[in-house]
């Protein structure tokens, strides 16, 4: 067989079986060079669920008279002029091949007036020799696309459509998917000259809110949780639907890059992963999220309708979004009966493993050099994951629970959870674990000595000891009580560092956080690097006067890994300023993680943990350290006043 060269008619066909699937696929393409070309307003005619007839009309730039028989050419885009736009592409559209492919399967229309133009011209395809026919026209500012007859020419496509309501359907939802990442464009539909939806400009939050409720439903927004959390360059934003409003479909899982609507398996295994043990089996999360980051950092030609993008760095967004969906959704549920995986659900955790994601340039940390701030979680208080699990006769199964699913499902993917009772094991050199009978014994016989409730300011609670309540302050306690600790954990590195170099321990960050230190703070961290490793604290050098934290002290693992970190640096710098001609060891890099736990801002979990290690630590003595760190409260005048 020799070798020929497509005739153009028949190669735009070919592309049109990748580009034009069905009568929503058109209106995708048609819509997204409507925003492309900055439309504010954009009408969805359709007639006979799209089969006979699509119309879109913008308001967007418009095309000129002279470009408009180019337009309709394989391959002629305004989007991208070389390598360099191609490597960060901004635009929905890019390759060209929407207008062309479609007027090669239907009879195309395409009218349009600039601003710049007194008036309006015509452009017609009819799908044979692929000839275009420009007159002038009759049209306002933008641009109109009819789309006749969709597949006239190919009957073997046709048939394979399906029922006018089924195909509409689909139109529906495009429609629905764009206008949630699109605030700022109205958009109209209409099927059968009946007007279908109909969406208004958006531009404060509360209107938007209220689009997303005409999307997904009042009772979505009612149960959903917001997040908005910025991370080095990237941000992730939108509404996660609690547990309690699963779905047995999966009709309610949007998500967005850049503004691109995505059905990407990386980003839905990382949000489904997030939910794995909060959601009964066989049903499905519903949420809407939008993915914001640097447009190098993902490749988004590699799937022909558009549907996947790679990510250079896909371990890092993975892990990003995990972390976010996850404590925010652990943090909403707390104190709401949650679902509890049995057995059978646990077994079949590793089967969603992130291992079975198809990715590529899977890399485990950043490597930009960005300015990084630590995650900042503005739309909920997180507490940690299965935090809910109180029960004391269950506690010791929970802890099995919790380290079979992180050594299975969730290894490389959140930090390891460590227990007070680890903490104090270290410290005191003793290898043996707290029983249960033991954590039995230490809560019925303090049952009687104080109990905590309530926290005022933070840093401060009220606790009732024997018939009064007293003011506790939590810096004090927390003082005395992390001297301590440090100070026992000091026997114990001192023992095993010339052997093992063991250390306070450390926990690697799910997503390393950079540091921007000073000239002085920076010669200083490099010079005792392997002395902070010691104390916990893992840095690698990134630039100058920048460092990137991988690991810190479990022990600050509830703080602001930045400020601790400064905090930690000035101590050590004070330190070293008094002490002229002494060299900084470990113990006071020990010293120093204490200082910064305690300075914390401690909040109702944080002072539970503190009471919690306290109590662990000093026994018999608890009573004694809480009374001398706090004050009674005296309520005669109160009471008086309620009389």
């Amino acid at each position: 067989m020799s070798i020929a060269i497509l005739p153009a008619r028949l190669a735009n066909q070919i592309a049109a079986g990748e580009v034009v699937e069905r009568p929503a696929s058109v209106i995708k393409e048609l819509i997204e060079n409507s925003l492309d070309a900055g439309a504010t307003s954009i009408h969805i005619d359709v007639d006979k669920g799209g089969i006979k007839r699509i119309k879109i009309t913008d308001n967007g730039h418009g095309i000129v008279k002279d470009e408009l028989t180019l337009a309709l050419s394989r391959h002629a885009t305004s989007k991208i002029k070389d390598l360099n736009d191609l490597e960060a592409i901004t635009s929905l559209g890019f390759r060209g091949e929407a207008l062309a492919s479609i007027s090669s399967v239907a009879r195309l229309t395409l009218t349009s007036k600039p601003k710049t133009q007194n008036t309006a011209w015509q452009a017609v395809a009819e799908g044979r020799d692929m000839s275009v026919n420009i007159k002038p026209a009759a049209h306002p500012d933008g641009t109109s696309i009819e789309v006749l007859d969709l597949f006239f020419n190919t009957p073997a496509r046709r048939k394979f459509l399906r029922t006018e309501k089924t195909e509409f359907n689909h139109i529906d939802e495009v429609v629905r998917r764009i206008a949630l990442t699109h605030f700022e464009v109205s958009f109209i539909l209409t099927h059968n000259g009946k007007t279908v939806r109909q969406y208004r400009s958006a531009s404060t939050h509360a209107q938007c809110t209220k689009r997303v409720a005409m999307v997904c439903g009042p009772k979505f927004i009612e149960h959903a949780v917001e997040v908005d959390c910025p991370h080095d360059n990237m941000r992730l934003s939108g509404w996660l639907a609690k547990p309690s409003f699963s779905r047995s479909q999966n009709d309610l899982c949007y998500s967005y890059v850049n503004g691109r609507m995505m059905r990407d398996k990386l980003i839905n295994h990382a949000i489904r992963q997030a939910y794995a043990d909060l959601l009964p089996p066989d049903t499905y999360p519903a949420f809407v999220l939008f993915l914001q980051l640097d447009y190098r950092e993902v490749d988004v030609n590699v799937h022909p309708a558009k549907h996947e993008v790679r990510f250079h760095q896909s371990r890092y967004v993975h892990d990003f979004i995990y972390s976010v969906c996850h404590k925010a959704l652990t943090s909403a549920l707390a104190g709401e009966q949650l679902f509890t995986p049995s057995e059978n659900d646990i077994a079949l955790v590793p089967e969603q493993s992130y291992a079975s994601v198809d990715t590529n340039d899977v890399t485990t940390s950043p490597t930009s050099n960005t300015e990084c701030a630590p995650v900042n979680y503005q739309k909920a208080d997180y507490i940690k994951p299965l935090q809910h699990i109180h029960d004391v006769s269950n506690r010791q199964s929970a802890r099995n629970t919790i380290s079979e699913v992180a050594t299975t499902n969730y290894q490389a993917l959140m930090t390891p959870h460590v227990d007070v009772s680890s903490e104090v094991a270290l410290a005191t050199g003793s290898t043996k674990d707290f029983t249960l009978e033991h954590d039995l014994a230490i809560q019925q016989a303090s049952a009687n000595q104080s109990i905590l409730l309530s926290i005022h300011q933070p840093g401060y609670a009220l606790y009732k000891a024997e018939s009064e309540v007293r003011v506790l302050s939590l810096f004090k306690l927390a003082k005395c009580t992390y001297g301590k600790l440090v100070e026992q954990s000091w026997q114990k590195i001192s023992e095993e560092i010339d052997s093992n170099n063991e250390g306070l321990i450390s926990q690697p960050l799910l997503l390393p956080v950079m540091v921007s230190l000073s000239p002085e703070q920076h010669n200083l961290v490099i010079a005792q690097q392997e002395k902070l490793a010691t104390a916990g604290i893992v840095l690698v050098k990134q630039s100058q006067n920048k460092i990137q934290i991988r690991q810190f002290p479990a022990l600050l693992r509830e703080q602001d890994v930045s400020s601790a970190v400064i905090t930690i640096i000035n101590e050590l710098i004070e330190r070293q300023n008094g002490d002229e001609g002494n060299e900084l060891d470990e113990r006071a890099i020990c010293h120093c993680v204490g200082v910064a736990m305690v300075l914390a801002q401690y909040d109702e979990v944080q002072a539970e943990t503190l009471v919690k290690l306290a109590r662990k630590l000093f026994n018999e003595q608890l009573s004694q350290q809480l009374l001398l760190n706090s004050t009674p409260l005296d309520l005669t005048s109160h009471i008086k006043q309620l009389h």
